[in-house]
């Protein structure tokens, strides 16, 4: 297991880093990680998943950013070359948001989206939502 300082491979925003050691101070989790992974699932095939870790395996990569660990696993680290979370806190809501290039936009609606017709425009996607 080697940690990484702030690579492109995944990134974290400053907003994210401290909203995660927010956490895990609140939580009073010294040591722990935040985990990224992938599961099956979703529009694109597979989710996005976090969890505050505090068992980091040997063959996991670790990254760190402003003091936060950032450990994913073998597998799951294929898919989220390019990735950014970030926090966010507006008008919208509030929670952490995954930007993974290496994934298709979901519909909204919550169905499982067909996107083999158009994948250019999404709206025209039989995505089983009803518009």
């Amino acid at each position: 297991m080697a940690t990484i300082e702030a690579t492109g491979q995944i990134t974290l925003t400053p907003a994210a880093a401290e909203a995660v050691q927010n956490l895990l101070t609140q939580k009073n989790l010294p040591g722990h990680a935040l985990r990224i992974f992938i599961s099956g699932g979703g529009c694109s095939g597979y989710q996005h998943g976090m969890a505050l870790e505090g068992n980091v395996r040997p063959e996991d990569t670790v990254y760190e950013y402003n003091g936060v660990k950032v450990v994913v696993d073998e597998v799951s680290i294929e898919y989220l070359h390019g990735t950014t979370i970030d926090y966010i806190n507006d008008e919208r809501g509030t929670g952490f948001k995954i930007d993974n290039p290496n994934t298709l936009p979901a519909c909204g609606c919550g169905s499982p989206c067909d996107t083999t017709e158009n994948t250019s425009d999404y709206r025209g996607a039989d995505c089983g939502c009803n518009n």
